[in-house]
């Protein structure tokens, strides 16, 4: 099982980069794609070149994929509303921040739950999607990395929210 990080021009990096850090140390296997698997530039101003196009993730093997916000012109289409709802009908996670919560709600996979959408919250987790507000992307990282299961107990998780959220030194 992997995860699939979902890019495209505009993309803003700084709303996925703490939690893909969550994820590459703890040995999750990441695919960073786009839509035809060419260059993007991100919102920041990187230059990434993903992995491969999105349609060479078969949605069985993945077990989250990540949308960032930015401008989703170009992602919030019928072939990426597909296939959110092959990985979520096959029991992956979504996770969506900013404006790529507006991709999953388009797709339909947010009715009848709670999200951002529907409520004050910043971050939600409700039926397998992680949705957040973009000043939640500490929250989000860290709400997505316990879905999960990425921390080894409390202690791990209480000492990850010193860290990041509280920026407290860790000794």
């Amino acid at each position: 099982m992997k995860t699939v990080a979902l890019l495209y021009d505009t993309s803003c990096i700084y709303e996925i980069v703490i939690l893909n850090y969550f994820l590459k140390v703890t040995g999750k296997e990441m695919q960073f794609v786009s839509l035809d698997g060419k260059e993007i530039t991100a919102t920041e101003g990187y230059r990434i070149v993903p992995e491969d196009r999105l349609d060479s993730a078969d949605p069985k093997d993945v077990e989250l994929l990540v949308i960032p916000g930015g401008d989703i012109e170009k992602i919030d289409i019928p072939e990426v509303w597909k296939y959110l709802k092959s990985v979520k009908g096959l029991g992956g996670r979504i996770a969506a921040i900013c404006a790529g919560v507006d991709v999953v709600e388009h797709a339909g996979l947010l009715e009848g739950i709670e999200s951002t959408h529907s409520g004050e919250k910043d971050v939600v987790t409700s039926d397998r999607i992680t949705t957040s507000r973009a000043n939640g992307y500490v929250d989000f990282a860290i709400e997505v990395a316990k879905q999960m299961e990425l921390f080894e107990d409390e202690a791990d998780l209480q000492e990850t929210i010193a860290f990041w959220r509280e920026f407290r030194r860790i000794e």
